[in-house]
């Protein structure tokens, strides 16, 4: 019985959880979908997008802590570097990020019915396979950068197998990017975000405290492409420090919010 009764609990809060993630992108999509007609106001529409995040995970009434190890404010414009181990690590992103924050993220999102159109208008959309398309992007990047727009990227370009305790290989577009426009990169980690929602087949949501850590944003100015790999592997150290291997349990919290 106590399985059963578990079983029935995560099924309702799966469904409870879905239903504040959904209903707020219906009721927001026709100014959404407005907003999307002309370039200069898509900061607009990604207002909305931040205030779906805030309100979803308000909703969802997990613990969320937030930590910023620097006391000073983040120089702008600059790349965000963050690991990915769930489905929900944009929305995390969106909720914790201020101001006009530009995504890279997979193409396949831009097919997503109704919503992918409106991401691929905002956003970055990459084909990492396509050299074309991968060239492409970074050239959007670099443009918005230019502008002023900081930018969030998954470094891993997709989730792995054991998130949250191991790293995939960082791909070097985020860092030859970073020190091609002079920009410093801020390591982010999300070690906690693939326990809400687990990457497997079919919707499965777990109700788990979110965590996300924004380290000290590291300078590239001075820096060449031979400097990728050593800054590949700084950056990969700091995120994978926070990670919390399977088995040891989550650690008390410094501060939930």
């Amino acid at each position: 019985m106590p399985a059963f009764l578990r079983y029935l609990g995560h099924r309702l809060y799966t469904t409870w959880a879905t239903f504040w993630f959904v209903a707020p992108f219906f009721a927001t999509y026709p100014a959404q979908w407005v907003l999307s007609q002309r370039p200069e106001w898509l900061r607009f529409l990604h207002g909305i997008n931040r205030g779906w995040a805030k309100f979803s995970i308000f909703m969802w009434g997990v613990p969320f802590e937030v930590v910023r190890e620097s006391t000073h404010p983040v120089p702008q414009p600059c790349i965000y570097v963050a690991n990915h181990g769930s489905y929900v690590d944009i929305l995390v992103l969106f909720r914790t990020i201020p101001g006009f924050l530009n995504m890279m993220g997979k193409d396949s999102l831009a097919k997503v019915p109704l919503w992918g159109p409106l991401f691929g208008k905002t956003y970055i959309t990459v084909n990492r396979r396509s050299v074309v398309s991968r060239g492409r992007a970074m050239a959007q990047a670099r443009q918005a950068l230019a502008q002023g727009r900081p930018l969030a990227l998954f470094a891993e370009g997709t989730i792995g197998d054991k998130p949250g305790e191991e790293l995939q290989p960082f791909m070097d577009g985020a860092f030859q990017l970073a020190i091609a426009t002079g920009v410093p990169l801020v390591p982010v980690s999300m070690p906690l975000n693939h326990k809400f929602m687990p990457s497997v087949k079919g919707l499965r949501v777990r109700y788990a405290p979110l965590r996300i850590i924004f380290h000290e944003a590291i300078e590239t100015k001075g820096l060449t492409q031979d400097d990728v790999p050593a800054l590949k592997a700084k950056v990969a150290a700091q995120i994978a420090d926070d990670f919390v291997p399977e088995g040891r349990g989550i650690p008390e919290p410094s501060r939930w919010r």
